[in-house]
């Protein structure tokens, strides 16, 4: 419901307004909370709207491929070969991390401990009780009842679950083996939720549950989450730090497009399930008008938008990145090859 009215109220303020089209976009529910954040505002400084569909990673890049919106939305980023074939530029605009969201009568958020290796078993079903051995031993001192374990997972294309099977597959070599990283998986056991908020909803209302969610939604929706031990051996806490000290070294030049993992990074501070979201929009676009505004709108949230990210527990980019992100814009041409932006 709250993505309706959000939505709804965006596209009230953009038919109210005829001093500019609104830019179409679609994809990502991960970043969705702060897209309409900025949405807001920006509408409110220069009064062109945004309207944009929540609909999942996979959403987001059949629509962008089908160009019937300006830009996709993708937490999962292309890879350069998929990028040359479909004639696209990729770029991030915040990052933030998944966390795992518990619903275990008594156990206060943040009180959990958990390894990627547990978590792995536990989505395969090797893990099938809370106060399994393998996990009494992470958590002294934590009351953890004989109930089985409710596994809740993406049921749509998700670019959320992509993160999420990455780390996994980083960590857990049988997991990589047999389900690997992707935005879809054969899930072995659990009950699935449409978007990261079918997912909260589902934890929410199911006892002994876990669920993978992005942290804005869990911290919005008063989820309680699990510690997730990193590669140096800590648990620390999901916050802005923590996904900070994850990007901490990156090379966001490694891939084209941006298009790097920061999962389970070194770093004694760092969370270890941290990702980027990533835009796509197309290189030389039919409507270089709808291309260059939404362009204009992601500069104006790279100057503008970092204390609105803040505000909802997602991560600005380094200043430096987003200079390399402008410099990449300088690719997207109308049909002369006059760069747009």
């Amino acid at each position: 419901m709250r993505k309706i009215l959000v939505l709804a109220a965006v596209a009230a303020g953009i038919a109210g307004s005829a001093q500019a089209a609104d830019i179409t976009g679609a994809g990502a529910t991960f970043p969705f909370p702060i897209y309409a954040k900025w949405a807001e505002a920006y509408k409110k400084e220069t009064g062109t709207g945004l309207n944009y569909q929540s609909i999942g990673s996979g959403g987001g890049i059949r629509q962008i491929k089908a160009k019937t919106v300006a830009f996709g939305a993708t937490d999962a980023p292309l890879k350069g070969e998929d990028l040359t074939k479909d004639g696209l530029i990729q770029f991030p605009t915040v990052m933030g991390g998944v966390v795992p969201a518990v619903n275990i009568a008594g156990v206060e958020p943040g009180k959990l401990k958990l390894s990627g290796e547990i978590i792995a078993q536990i989505y395969m079903g090797d893990i099938k009780k809370w106060n399994d051995p393998k996990i009494v031993a992470l958590n002294a001192g934590v009351t953890l009842p004989d109930a089985n374990i409710n596994p809740v997972y993406r049921s749509d294309g998700s670019g959320t679950t992509f993160v999420f099977t990455d780390y996994l597959s980083k960590v857990s070599a049988d997991w990589k083996s047999k389900l690997g990283t992707n935005t879809a998986v054969q899930w072995p056991v659990g009950i699935g939720g449409k978007g990261n908020e079918g997912v909260s909803a589902s934890v929410k209302q199911v006892a002994n549950s876990i669920g993978y969610v992005e942290y804005a939604y869990a911290k919005q929706n008063k989820l309680s989450h699990a510690l997730v031990k990193n590669a140096d051996g800590n648990f620390p806490a999901p916050e802005e730090k923590a996904f900070q000290a994850a990007a901490a070294n990156a090379n966001w030049q490694e891939q084209p497009g941006f298009g790097i993992s920061l999962n389970n990074q070194k770093g004694a501070d760092a969370w270890p399930i941290t990702s980027a979201t990533f835009i796509l929009v197309h290189a030389k676009p039919e409507k270089p008008e709808e291309v260059q505004a939404a362009l204009k709108f992601f500069d104006w949230a790279y100057k503008s938008g970092d204390k609105l990210a803040s505000d909802l527990d997602y991560v600005a980019l380094p200043s430096n990145v987003k200079d390399q992100v402008r410099n990449a814009w300088k690719g997207v041409t109308d049909n002369s090859g006059k760069p747009i932006f």
